[in-house]
């Protein structure tokens, strides 16, 4: 069983284990800590790579696990994240095809981090025409065989290559590794599913916690 964190639109790493793991179940009992995707996603904008940040109610004096962490809605946030979605994606293949499915989620209030983290990704699996079965932590597991957990840090130097797919501003900045799953769903649509499943597994070095993915074309 692989155990992760949930995070904000998750990243193409995400995917590839929650593709290749039996059972896939969410650490929801943790300490939150600022700096991680848990509030968090990276796209490619027109300037490079352009991260999306959910605002929290959130102080280091007072431990909080991730269930209790509230948005903090004072700003406009969902529609500022909207309209760098259009800004980024809007000329590319697949936005027009799923912004009907993926605007709803940026037009309602939302008090609570953590539902909402799980309203997207279940948005985005639908959209990929991808199910899987997960279950939710009963408790804080300090071990685990299968621990991905580590891969919400986003902080990390640790770099995970993904085989390239063709990106909107690919012929200014190159492509981009490992970004949230929504860059993937607007460049390939549904090509994006075949591709996960083509993808080799994500590997993790236990000596080291290193998380790396095959060489492709070997």
């Amino acid at each position: 069983m692989a155990l992760i964190y949930p995070s904000y639109f998750p990243n193409i790493t995400n995917y590839l284990v929650f593709i290749n793991s039996n059972k896939v179940c969410f650490e929801i009992h943790d300490n939150y800590q600022k700096q991680t995707y848990r509030n968090r996603c990276y796209l490619y904008g027109a300037n490079g790579i352009m991260g999306l940040h959910i605002p929290v109610h959130y102080t280091q004096n007072n431990r909080q696990k991730t269930g209790e962490i509230k948005i903090d809605n004072s700003s406009s946030w969902k529609s500022t994240h909207w309209k760098s979605l259009e800004s980024a994606y809007s000329t590319s293949p697949f936005f027009e095809f799923y912004k009907d499915d993926l605007r709803p989620l940026f037009q309602t209030k939302t008090d609570f981090l953590l539902p909402f983290l799980f309203e997207c990704m279940e948005r985005i699996n639908q959209c990929l025409e991808f199910e899987f079965t997960y279950s939710t932590s009963n408790r804080f597991e300090k071990e685990c065989v299968d621990d991905y957990r580590f891969l919400v840090d986003a902080r990390s130097k640790t770099v995970v290559h993904t085989k390239p797919y063709i990106q909107v501003f690919q012929h200014k900045f190159g492509y981009l590794n490992n970004l949230s799953v929504l860059d993937l769903l607007f460049n390939l649509g549904p090509e994006a599913l075949p591709y996960l499943l083509a993808h080799p597994p994500v590997k993790m070095d236990q000596s080291d916690g290193i998380s790396t993915t095959a060489e492709m074309g070997k």
